[in-house]
């Protein structure tokens, strides 16, 4: 029997094979969004997250004596982008609204670099933290009732995906995150990446568990699974196209004040234990935040998970911000100015590391990744 034929949108037939995934998405926006999912998620790469605001990323400025101003970031993130041999360890760029619309000084928009170069570019849409009510410090982000424009904007001025962080904290003694707290984050994730997904973007969800403290390695394992359970749910509730999705959840760590020691090895079987979990399987891969950590920590505990994943069929790499921008920074403080040269070449020798972690072949010192109680 012959296939039917069916119309799409270029006025050309094709026979009519099934498309698993939501109906709300048709074949060739499920296609570009699973594309973008395996770009970012290609072995060996991870992602430059610069999508700090200019707040943000002037306070850093600011303590090591750089001046910010538009022009200031404009050139730092130019210099993230554009370092020699960047686009061998980097898969994607997460980009602030400010810095989607600038211009490198040839006179192409940032997007268009990156693209040019391999990179895929994407944009942070969330906007600022609410604490709830009653709930001894639990936050929740804003941003959603207006994503949809923004979404669309985003997408017409280049970027193929968004990334927005829902912040938690273990506070064992106040009860938090409260189950109201991780329900209301985990919805909201879904329902961002839902919106996303519907304005052409890949979403990039991001449940950030902090490191601050004095909770158990096992505590931190319970809670955090409490916490990709209840999003990984939400997100099918909500029709999400897993396969058109990535995950950046941090790296599972007991508290930096918690009085038992762990090594690296320990804490990468966490890791592992909780994926496999809830993750789904239809998910191309996770870029793990820093979060606090230093590279060399990041570094060590990224390349014992990739060493031990075992059945996990997911690409496991990074998504840092100051693990890899702080030592960069340094190299300003007493100068004056962005020192782009000496930047650049360190830069790329922190992505190198980063990369070989990504594939469970960087070596790291004895005690890097372990956690030593304070």
């Amino acid at each position: 029997m012959q296939a039917k034929k069916r119309k799409i949108s270029n006025g050309k037939q094709e026979t009519g094979r099934f498309v698993p995934g939501p109906t709300f998405l048709s074949a060739e926006q499920k296609a570009a969004l699973r594309e973008t999912a395996e770009k970012v998620a290609t072995p060996g790469k991870g992602i430059t997250a610069c999508d700090e605001g200019p707040a943000t990323i002037g306070g850093r400025f600011e303590a090591v004596g750089v001046e910010n101003s538009e022009e200031v970031r404009r050139q730092y993130r130019q210099m993230l982008f554009t370092a020699d041999g960047c686009e061998n360890y980097l898969s994607a760029a997460i980009l602030d609204p400010e810095t989607l619309y600038q211009k490198s000084d040839d006179g192409i928009l940032f997007p268009e670099l990156l693209t040019q170069r391999g990179i895929v570019p994407g944009c942070k849409p969330h906007l600022k933290i609410y604490e709830l009510p009653g709930t001894n410090g639990d936050t929740v982000m804003q941003g959603l009732d207006s994503l949809a424009v923004r979404a669309k904007e985003y997408y017409d001025a280049g970027a193929r995906f968004a990334k927005w962080r829902s912040p938690l904290v273990i506070n064992m003694e106040n009860g938090c995150p409260t189950d109201l707290a991780i329900k209301a984050n985990m919805q909201d994730l879904a329902r961002y990446a839902l919106i996303c997904q519907s304005e052409g973007l890949m979403p990039i969800v991001e449940p950030d568990v902090s490191l601050t403290g004095t909770h158990t390695l096992e505590q931190a394992v319970d809670i955090n699974i409490k916490i990709q359970s209840e999003l990984f749910k939400a997100m099918i509730d909500h029709g999400v196209y897993m396969p058109g999705t990535t995950l950046k959840p941090n790296i599972i760590n007991p508290g930096k004040s918690c009085p038992v020691d762990y090594t690296v090895e320990e804490i990468a079987e966490a890791n592992i234990y909780v994926l496999e979990q809830s993750f789904p399987v239809a998910m191309p891969g996770a870029n793990f935040l820093s979060g606090g950590q230093t590279l060399e920590q990041g570094a060590a505990r990224l390349s014992a998970m990739n060493k031990i994943k075992g059945k996990g069929p997911w690409n496991l790499s990074f998504s840092w911000s100051q693990a890899i921008q702080l030592p960069l920074l340094e190299l300003c403080r007493g100068k004056g100015s962005l020192q782009l040269e000496e930047m650049s070449k360190l830069y790329v020798d922190e992505l190198k590391i980063a990369s070989a972690a990504a594939l469970g072949e960087h070596e790291w010192a004895k005690g890097d990744g372990d956690h030593s109680a304070k």
